[in-house]
């Protein structure tokens, strides 16, 4: 199941200044790239993310899920550069 990324994700990553494309890890969704360097690759495949619950189930019910994932990730998200931190800006 191959995951196709949503306009939401590349103009986040614009404003991040970085580029990010489908990913070469079967079990993510995207690698993200800065300086033509691979930093990351995030978003586990199986699990829906902001664009998603945007595009099936409205803007709504994709702010409470990702006001729920930021609790739930809190930690992650918060150490710069991490895994945790490129989803929480991407994806959510």
């Amino acid at each position: 199941m191959s995951y196709k990324i949503l306009p939401y994700s590349y103009k986040q990553a614009e404003k991040l200044n970085v580029e990010i494309k489908p990913s070469t890890n079967k079990n993510k969704k995207i690698d993200v790239f800065k300086n033509n360097k691979k930093i990351a690759s995030i978003g586990a495949i199986g699990y829906n993310d902001k664009p998603t619950f945007m595009k099936d189930k409205g803007l709504m019910y994709a702010n409470e899920r990702a006001r729920l994932y930021k609790l739930r990730h809190y930690k992650d998200i918060m150490q710069k550069d991490s895994n945790g931190y490129w989803t929480n800006k991407i994806l959510w």
